[in-house]
Order: structure tokens, then sequence, then C-alpha cells
């Protein structure tokens, strides 16, 4: 058997790891996600045009969840020749439909503003990098299966997904394989979420497995107590408020804005922020939480006990408005403070949240909140860097004057103390395969395996590195 890591190897994002293996049925090839990489705009756009495989050769395919970094190349993998099942939750299904639409217009838009601004394409392909009726095409492979259950993903390979507790929908992945007249068991964590979050579930545990690809984002950081997160939320907008300035919150419209606005909601309910208006301007986070109202399977006990069980929708409230014209987005730059405004992208990558930024960045009085997880090269990591004072956006360097406040309790992601309990518990484990995280998160992360659990075997591998097992 080969593990090949296409992605997220020794970096974040570009999830993508594909499985070869001679089964009792004859040679088969898998893939587990197949995300976009970001970073820098030119670099990231060479990886995410090509692939180092065939795509046609790929039997079938298993999707973690539905964050762009694990499903945003799908479009283009249909484009070069996959057509084969893509199997993941009822839950990821529906967003990714959504989600991978969305990706296609804004690929649509930025090629069009490229070759007009810079006369060249950014996407390093012939035109987009894939659009919104390639989204469309592609979704006839998407096959939604329930948490908890076998199903089969090609002659002598079956599945099962667990509950990741990291956003809506998203999964660890048990692959049963037969090779050779042996039953062989391999995990796959996704994005391991952590115990608490508001909304979803808490993560599963993982069953006795052989090899383990494990996530490791956080390997070396621990992050604030999600009990804290709500208190320090509050705290940014009464300080911004007092000031009448503006909150900036740039947040994935998939999973942290339905977060934040949950939280929102509770504080309100409580009287514990100040009545300004909260304008949620991202026309995909409209569609994203609609999608939210469908999968109730997904939630957790306190989102039956506080909301539902009352009939209360936990994402609308007095004081919250959802945008969906360019004009009302436009408006927004004119209206004075206080003011909360929450947009897309969460790396501040593509989005409305630029326009945002390039108007108010230069007012000591506004602040930028930022809520999760910042790619190293992004410009959201650029703004939230405290050792950087200026940041360029749409080709213009800009001062920054506003606040900024990183709030990292708000993580989806496991940290350092919730990976050494996930892959020190899993039991039954002679290999772990660290993926999607940076070297100096990594690498600790490693050393701390083979000291509580010498006996395994930890490999960080290089993209395209052919690891046999």
């Amino acid at each position: 058997m080969k593990i090949i890591p296409h992605g997220a190897a020794r970096e974040v994002t570009g999830s993508c790891h594909e499985i070869q293996v001679e089964t009792d049925s004859g040679f088969k090839r898998i893939l587990l996600d197949c995300g976009l990489f970001m970073g820098h705009r030119q670099e990231s756009a060479v990886k995410n045009a090509e692939f180092d495989f065939e795509p046609a050769e790929i039997d079938a395919m298993i999707l973690s969840h539905a964050h762009a970094d694990h499903v945003g190349r799908v479009p283009v993998l249909h484009k070069k020749g996959f057509n084969a099942r893509i199997h993941c939750t009822y839950a990821t299904l529906d967003l990714s439909e959504v989600m991978l639409q969305d990706s296609g217009y804004i690929n649509e838009k930025d090629e069009e503003y490229y070759c007009k601004h810079l006369a060249k394409s950014m996407m390093e392909c012939d035109g987009p990098l894939h659009t919104q009726q390639d989204a469309i095409d592609c979704m006839q492979y998407f096959e939604g299966e329930n948490y908890n259950e076998w199903f089969d993903v090609c002659e002598g390979i079956k599945a099962k997904f667990l509950d990741a507790g990291h956003i809506i929908g998203a999964a660890m992945v048990v692959l049963e394989i037969q090779e050779k007249g042996t039953t062989r068991h391999i995990g796959f964590s996704g994005d391991l979420g952590r115990n608490m979050l508001p909304i979803i579930r808490d993560p599963a545990d993982m069953p006795p497995v052989e090899i383990l690809i494990c996530e490791s984002t956080y390997g070396n950081r621990e992050h604030e107590d999600i009990r804290t997160a709500k208190h320090a939320l509050e705290e940014v907008i009464t300080r911004t408020a007092k000031r009448g300035g503006k909150v900036l919150i740039p947040a994935f419209s998939l999973e942290r804005t339905q977060e934040i606005v949950y939280d929102l909601h509770v504080l309100w309910d409580a009287k514990d922020i100040p009545p300004i208006p909260i304008v949620i301007d991202s026309p995909l986070a409209t569609k994203v939480t609609g999608v939210f109202m469908k999968h109730p399977e997904c939630y957790d006990k306190e989102m039956y006990e506080k909301f539902l069980a009352r009939a209360h929708n936990p994402f609308q409230f007095s004081l919250v408005r959802y945008t969906d014209s360019v004009d009302e987005s436009k408006a927004l730059n004119g209206t004075p403070g206080p003011m909360l405004i929450m947009a897309g992208s969460g790396m501040c990558e593509a989005g409305r949240i630029r326009h945002h930024l390039k108007n108010e960045i230069e007012d000591e009085r506004n602040t930028v909140l930022a809520v999760g997880y910042m790619a190293e090269n992004t410009l959201g990591k650029k703004v939230i860097d405290s050792e950087v004072h200026e940041v360029k956006i749409f080709d213009h360097i800009y001062k920054k004057k506003a606040e900024t406040v990183y709030i990292n309790a708000y993580s989806g992601h496991a940290d350092m103390n919730d990976l050494d309990e996930f892959v020190c518990s899993t039991e039954g484990v002679k290999t772990v395969i660290l993926v999607h995280g940076e070297e100096e998160q990594m690498s600790p992360f490693a050393e701390r395996i083979r000291a509580a659990c010498p006996e395994r075997e930890v490999l960080m591998p290089e993209r395209d590195e052919i690891i046999e097992v």
C-alpha cells in the first residue's frame, strides 16, 4: 500500500492524499479530499491549476468536509478527467454545492479583474481556475452518507464517517481495506475539532487503526478556553462602540460566521453588548446559514436547549441584518459607526472584507477582529501581525491604524493537547502520518508522539512523497 500526500504536506492548505492499494479485487486509487492551496497568490495559482497525478485514474474520493482547502479543487479535478464517486456526509454535500459555486463566481470575477488591470491571468491556466458551471457539473458525483455507517467506496474498500467536531458535516474517516487476504484499517482525522464548540457535537473517538493520518495545524499551540471567547468578543465590541468605531470581522462564511452570530445572539439576549447594528455582509454566509437550518442532526444539546426547543432561530435577532447586493455592501462604507461588519473571506484573500479593510483600516477608532486561522503570506496574517505596519490591498498600500485583535479561542481546530490525546488514545497505531500543518507546529508534535509512544513510527512527508506501509 502507498500513501501519497499531494497537498497539505508541511503546510496547512491543499489537503489531498492518495491511497494506492492492490486490493483483493484489483489495483485501486482513492483520494482523501481535494482542496485549494492558499498563500502567495502566484504560487498558489500554479499549484491549484495542475495535478501531480492523472485525475481520470482515480477510482473514488472521500471528502472530510466543505472548507475550501479540502473541497475547493474538485471542479478542477473534474475538468481534468475525474468522473468517480465523491463520498461525504449529507451536510457536506449541501454545503459543497454552495461553496463551490461561490468559489466559481469569485474565480470569474478575479479573472476579469486581473485581465482588465494587469493584462494577464493570475490563475496560471486558460481562464478562471473553475467557473460556476464547473461547480454545477461536478456535483453529480457527490454522494451523501450517514455518520457511523459503513459504505462501499469501491471493490475491496469500505469506509465509515465519524463526527470530527470541526464544522457542520465534518467527518473523520475510517477505511477498511482488503489487501492480499488481509484486512487493514486506516484512520484519517480530516480537520479534528474541539470539545465544547457552539452548535455542533464534540469529536468522536477514533477506533483502532493501523495507520493514522492526522492533521497538525496547531500541533504546538494551546488555545484559549472556548468558554472565554464570548467574553472577549463582548469586550472588543463594547470598547470599539464607545469610541464610535466599527468592528470588522473577517470570518469564513462556513461555520465561523454562524458561531459568532450564535454568540452575539446569546450576548444580546443577556444585554451584555450595546445595541449596535450587526451586518453579515456575505451572500454566501446567508446561503450557508440556510444549509445549517436543514441539518439539525449535526447540532449539540446546547443548541436545542437554548434555541430550537423554544422555536427560536439562533442566527437571527433584532440587531442582525444580512446583506445581499453589492450596493448594500458599498453603502456600509459611508455609514458611521458604531457598527459590527462580518464578511468573508476568513483569511482576507477574497470577498467583501477586502473592500471594508481598504476603507476602514486607517481609522484608529475601528477594530479588526480575527477569529480564525490565518495562513502564512495571506492578507489576514499581515493584518493581525503586530510587526507589520502597512498592508497592500488591491495594489495600494494602507497604514494599519485600526486596533487589531485575535481571539484564538474560536478556533475550530484541535490544539496541541487535543491532538496529543487523540493520537495517544487511538489504539493499534503502528504508523502516524502528520499532515495539514506548518513545520514549526508539526515537528514538536511529532517529537511528543515519539516520546509518549516510542513504538510508533511518525512521518512528516513532503508533498508527493511516496510512503509505503
